[in-house]
């Protein structure tokens, strides 16, 4: 314990910093998962035997190693942050993509009649029907991806965009457990808080009738 605290004492202006890489690099492989993701979803539920293949595909990537991705990414991107970012964003697609196409697939087909029925075009009906209605299991994958990101960023430090993972990997080599704990708390704690973030933002974005629906049932 006594160790773990001089880290802190001695590392501070260090751990801002790689905090602050960590969250760059995680957060904008998943605003780029969500960008990608969210759309596609809602398209995949025009055509579901083509979402079956999509999804399928998708699935297949995010079970190949991190590091087997990271070597295939290094000859085209080199290293740094970008490759780091490209990585991490092929494995926050799926459970965002995945999550969009089962939230927008649930929504109650008589309520997308409604608003056929009152005149709304396609995008007007994703906006203010498909969306608002399943905007929890978008979130839902959204959180999920968050944390796994949040958490695989550690691996950016191989190929030398930073990140927290730089404490751990070092402390890994120099066989010092204060420098691995010194990288992996701040890590559980980033994923933690933004997770709670994530949540909160939910709850504000999901209009107030479809919040009350739902405590209600």
């Amino acid at each position: 314990m006594d160790a773990i605290t001089q880290f802190f004492q001695d590392n501070g202006h260090d751990l801002l910093v790689k905090t602050w890489e960590h969250l760059y690099i995680s957060l904008s492989a998943v605003i780029l998962g969500i960008v990608v993701a969210v759309p596609v979803g809602i398209l995949l539920t025009r055509s579901p035997k083509i979402a079956n293949f999509v999804i399928g595909i998708v699935s297949v990537l995010q079970t190949v190693p991190s590091l087997a991705i990271l070597a295939f990414i290094i000859p085209i991107l080199g290293v740094g942050k970008i490759p780091a970012i490209v990585a991490l964003f092929i494995y926050s697609v799926l459970p965002i993509m995945r999550n969009t196409f089962i939230g927008v697939r649930g929504v109650d087909k008589n309520l997308i009649e409604s608003g056929r029925g009152m005149g709304m075009t396609s995008w007007q009906l994703v906006k203010n029907v498909e969306l608002p209605n399943s905007i929890s299991v978008i979130m839902a994958g959204i959180r999920l991806s968050a944390v796994y990101i949040i958490a695989w960023a550690t691996l950016a430090s191989y190929i030398g965009a930073g990140g927290l993972g730089d404490f751990i990997f070092n402390g890994l080599n120099l066989y010092r457990p204060d420098l691995i704990l010194g990288g992996a708390i701040p890590v559980t704690i980033l994923a933690l808080l933004v997770e709670f973030f994530l949540g909160k933002l939910e709850v504000r974005i999901t209009p107030k009738a479809i919040r009350a629906a739902k405590e209600n049932m």
